[in-house]
């Protein structure tokens, strides 16, 4: 029996990323947001700030609440387009799933209307953040199997599909599920080593530092400039995303780029042209340092805030050796770089080297130590950027699911009639399983 192609879901904190097995982009991306008529729930206020999450909700299933209140909402840019007259909801935080009616409903509106795909007649692969709790894993196969009767399931680590789409690489030389990924979106930046295609859990680090609050940064310099003032208010969330995603890179060393932006800032400095999103009247933004300055609060936090004060390459380190001793060379080889926020031009250069120094200087001081009777042979320190980087967990969904294994790993319908919910606790990479 032919079977139709399996369907791609990886929803973001900021984005929902789907399309079908084997193309090598969703066929939409668009907002993890959801409109409702729901009055006693928090609006958002159209700036793009994100309203408190709300208090999560036992899933549902569609077929007992057909109401037409139910039906009554939107997803995506639609949603944002009537947040006058709806409430908005973000039922994913940080990476995870707070709201299971919400996101149920959300997964309603992907299935049918964007990909108009009967989930009946296919396999599914859904992504999953690190450490995701084995109670979340049986909600959403409770969902797709119970609410939408899909033909198989497979819930995939986003670490493991991001380190299978650099396979793309040109810098890739042997294809290996062995590496420390960098996964950075809107809302969380996650270090996940993995080693043979299995997450080292007790390893993986959590950066509060992502694509929103380099956002908010830019919002910041802009008005510390005075340059706010030129925005509408009701813009100004939107300008900043738009002058972080055109205009912004990584330097390699900040006080020479704050010397070169003093001696000629009609060189360096930027403009950008907006026009108000009610009057049309068109205004004009200078972007100077933010260029710069912006993606830097991941290599030097402390000019954003003092909540958080490691650099990402410290931590990527401390990733490293705190995993075992026998793959960390296999980790500091594949480093694989995956979500909107590494896009940064130069953000992989940067990363490499300040890794390097770090490694180096530590081989460096344990060779002084020993009176230099310890040569070692150097460590390889390997930053993989490649063209698939943006999307590069639903890619590598993309690739595993085409593959002809993915059939065997998946859970059927048939298995989950017999064994229930509990079946998804047990995770299989390409037939092995725990």
């Amino acid at each position: 029996m032919s079977r139709l192609l399996p369907l791609v879901i990886d929803n973001g904190t900021g984005y929902t990323k789907m399309g079908f097995a084997g193309n090598s982009e969703p066929s939409f991306v668009f907002p993890t947001v959801i409109a409702t008529k729901d009055s006693t729930s928090t609006s958002g206020s159209g700036t793009g700030r994100r309203p408190a999450p709300p208090v999560a909700a036992k899933p549902g299933h569609l077929a007992s609440k057909r109401g037409i209140e139910d039906l009554d909402f939107f997803i995506g840019d639609e949603a944002v387009a009537n947040s006058k007259t709806y409430s908005l909801h973000y039922p994913i935080q940080h990476g995870t799933i707070n709201n299971w009616d919400q996101m149920e409903r959300y997964w309603e509106q992907s299935i049918f209307k964007y990909l108009r795909a009967e989930p009946e007649d296919h396999y599914v692969l859904l992504t999953e953040p690190p450490l995701n709790p084995p109670e979340n894993r049986e909600n959403t196969a409770e969902i797709m199997f119970e609410s939408f009767n899909v033909a198989g399931l497979y819930i995939a680590v986003q670490a493991v599909l991001a380190l299978a789409a650099s396979w793309s690489s040109s810098k890739v030389t042997e294809r290996t599920l062995t590496g420390v990924v960098i996964d950075s979106g809107d809302g969380v930046t996650h270090t996940i080593p993995v080693a043979e295609g299995y997450v080292i859990g007790s390893s993986i680090k959590h950066v509060p530092i992502a694509g929103s609050d380099i956002t908010k940064f830019v919002q910041q310099l802009l008005r510390d400039r005075g340059e706010s003032a030129q925005i509408p208010p009701e813009d100004q969330f939107r300008v900043a995303e738009k002058i972080k995603e055109d205009y912004t890179y990584v330097c390699q060393d900040i006080v020479k780029e704050f010397r070169k932006y003093d001696a000629d800032p009609y060189k360096y400095f930027s403009r950008y042209s907006g026009e108000h999103s009610v009057t049309g009247r068109k205004y004009d933004v200078d972007v100077g340092y933010e260029r710069f300055l912006a993606p830097e609060i991941f290599f030097n936090p402390e000019i954003y805030s003092s909540d958080f004060l490691t650099p990402l390459p410290e931590v990527v380190d401390t990733v490293i050796q705190t995993s075992p001793i026998d793959v960390r060379r296999g980790l500091y080889k594949n480093i694989v770089l995956s979500g909107g926020s590494t896009m940064y031009k130069d953000f992989g250069r940067r990363l490499q080297k300040d890794l390097k120094t770090i490694v180096d200087s530590r081989i460096s001081l344990s060779e002084d130590r020993s009176g230099n009777l310890m040569r070692s042979s150097g460590v390889e320190v390997n930053v993989i950027s490649h063209k698939r980087q943006r999307y590069a967990v639903w890619y590598g969904g993309s690739l595993m699911a085409s593959l002809p294994e993915f059939y065997n790993v998946s859970h059927s319908r048939a298995d989950y009639e017999e064994y229930g919910p509990s079946l998804v606790r047990r995770f299989s990479v390409f037939g092995s399983a725990t």
